[in-house]
């Protein structure tokens, strides 16, 4: 049975196909305007930033990995391709203080994360699934895969990172999802949250 299978958190059920989850809109991805940028405490002072050719000129790499989804169901085996997270930390590192980063994407929209979930080695900011291009619907040209986390501490749609010397809430963090989202755990909701698990009042 599906709900026996170990690579299913608790709670979750196995997902044949990807539904389409997102709140607002579908941007419009315009080559010739679009940038990545790494931003914030970095170890040199100074903002990074990589236009969509220099982008896709990183070196690239790719990951099988689950995808957890909060709304409990789950895909098991993907592949994943594109920049590897540890990539930036290499190329824009952050400076020593730096805790946790804010990923940010269009119309605003961000996820909070501790600086070693990023820099963990599956941790990706994937353009590809499965071998083909993200379809716009599922965060073309670029969406952060994180995949010890649920999905939505993976936002569709990145535009950069910045780093942090304290943890604040991201977009669905503020909304009343929980700080950290660990699958494994049901980190679901903030009222799931001890001491230690979201920034300081």
């Amino acid at each position: 049975m599906d709900a026996m299978d170990p690579r299913l958190p608790p709670g979750q059920r196995l997902q044949r196909g990807w539904p389409v989850l997102h709140y607002g809109p579908v941007p419009r991805f315009k080559p010739d305007t679009w940038d990545f940028r790494v931003f914030g405490a970095t170890a040199s002072g100074d903002k990074h930033c990589w236009n969509y050719e220099e982008f896709s000129a990183l070196p690239r790499t790719t990951v099988v990995a689950d995808f957890h989804c909060v709304t409990k169901f789950s895909m098991l085996g993907n592949e994943w391709g594109g920049v590897a997270a540890e990539t930036f930390l290499e190329i824009a590192p952050p400076a020593p203080e730096v805790t946790h980063v804010m990923v940010w994407a269009e119309y605003g929209f961000s996820s909070n994360l501790r600086i070693t979930d990023v820099a963990t080695e599956r941790a990706m900011f994937a353009t590809h699934h499965d071998g083909e291009p993200l379809t716009a619907e599922h965060g073309f040209p670029v969406r952060l895969i994180v995949p010890h986390l649920y999905a939505w501490k993976g936002p569709k749609w990145v535009r950069g990172i910045e780093y942090m010397v304290v943890d604040k809430r991201g977009f669905w963090e503020e909304r009343g999802y929980h700080n950290i989202g660990d699958p494994w755990q049901e980190q679901r909701y903030s009222y799931q949250e001890r001491e230690g698990d979201g920034p300081e009042l």
